[in-house]
């Protein structure tokens, strides 16, 4: 049992007097939470264990392991748990991430609203949440939501030169069915060079109607001075990013390469793969499209499909050459969103099926302002010096007030 495990200050003692005493410092860490707690316990339900009082608001409900780092090594606390009111949380411990609590509102949510699978309700008697009732989930519902909201509603300030969308499946019950939708991601580079996400949403089809009024509401935010859009092939997205920003499509490379996989026999991927790649790290757009005619030449006799495709998709497969050559392998494919999405996809998986929309979009955007907040402090995707090139390439440099500065990036990316 938990208790049994515990340790006293008379076993502390004797580590001491025994010369045992070789992890005396993590002991005593133990045993001084462990006081903490009990102590912390005792004044949540009223009373000392197994103390009658009139006092007593509540009855303990044994333990729930914790494993805690700390700079001793890693501790396995044992957090008390009270059978009704507030779950116990100690103080000293900091409470959950952001995208922790949203797993756990989603979880709590399926639960208390009858909804749950079975996965949901492992993870609730794994967590010891039994306790909780609808009106505490809703409250905790409710402050992830303002926080998510208030993050995908935050204007944009300054030029957001490359922009990346790229959408996630996921199954939520809608009106008693259990239906995929499409939570889509836009993040895109500040003309700092930071990244940021941009806008998050949840639909019901990859429509272009939808992806038009996804785009609309990320230009109403504030996203402008979009130079170049990346992202997968659908023609519904192309065609709204035509309508709404009017910037040139970097279609994925990888994702290309990955769909005429499907379009020749397994023996010639590795040939269609490494001419592929000749035609994605040529020394410029110039060479790149020689290169395609050299490939659709090569690949038409043995694979003549792939040799069509790759003609009719040649613009949108070079488009990325047009600017600095230190964003290249950047800008050719969206896989900066696919480990986002990976990340989604691997606690979404936890879930199985969320409860709502809503529920999708909470544990989303918290793991998006998470990864958002760790773009913002961390070092430049793009560094400052090469996004003016970018954000200059159009301007007139004889009119534009910082001539100077823009013929000394112009010698910088010569050199």
């Amino acid at each position: 049992m938990a208790e049994d495990r515990m340790m006293t200050a008379a076993d502390v003692a004797l580590q001491v007097m025994g010369g045992e005493h070789g992890d005396l410092l993590r002991d005593a860490i133990v045993l001084v939470c462990r006081e903490v707690m009990e102590a912390e316990i005792t004044a949540r339900v009223g009373a000392e264990h197994g103390e009658r009082s009139s006092e007593r608001t509540a009855h303990r409900n044994g333990y729930r392991p914790r494993a805690w780092e700390t700079r001793v090594g890693e501790i396995e606390l044992l957090i008390p748990r009270a059978r009704s009111g507030p779950a116990y949380f100690p103080s000293f411990l900091e409470p959950r991430r952001r995208s922790e609590q949203a797993i756990v509102a989603v979880v709590l949510e399926a639960y208390v609203n009858g909804v749950s699978t079975r996965k949901v309700d492992r993870l609730v008697e794994q967590l010891g949440i039994q306790g909780m009732d609808k009106d505490r989930v809703s409250r905790l519902c409710r402050a992830l939501d303002e926080q998510v909201e208030l993050f995908r509603q935050r204007p944009l300030d300054g030029s957001y030169p490359y922009l990346w969308l790229d959408a996630k499946q996921l199954k939520v019950r809608d009106q008693g069915h259990v239906r995929s939708k499409a939570a889509v991601i836009a993040y895109a580079v500040h003309e700092s060079g930071s990244r940021e996400i941009v806008g998050l949403d949840l639909g019901e089809i990859e429509s272009e109607a939808f992806w038009l009024e996804f785009l609309r509401s990320l230009k109403a935010s504030g996203l402008e001075g979009v130079k170049l859009v990346i992202s997968d092939h659908h023609e519904g997205l192309k065609n709204a990013i035509a309508r709404t920003i009017s910037a040139p499509w970097q279609r994925c490379t990888v994702h290309f390469v990955r769909n005429m996989h499907q379009h020749c026999r397994p023996a010639q991927r590795g040939l269609v793969s490494a001419a592929l790649r000749e035609v994605f790290n040529a020394s410029d757009q110039a060479q790149a499209r020689e290169r395609v005619g050299a490939v659709i030449a090569r690949l038409e006799p043995i694979a003549p499909k792939v040799a069509r495709l790759l003609e009719d998709a040649e613009e949108d497969l070079i488009a990325f050459y047009a600017f600095p050559q230190a964003h290249w392998t950047k800008l050719r494919s969206t896989n900066p969103l696919e480990r986002v999405n990976r990340e989604i996809g691997r606690r979404s998986d936890v879930v199985g099926i969320f409860p709502n929309d809503a529920a999708a979009i909470r544990l989303a955007g918290a793991l998006l302002i998470e990864q958002n907040d760790e773009w913002l402090v961390g070092r430049r995707y793009l560094s400052e010096e090469s996004m003016r090139l970018v954000l200059y390439a159009t301007t007139d440099r004889d009119d534009h007030p910082n001539k100077k500065d823009n013929e000394e990036v112009i010698e910088l990316n010569a050199a």
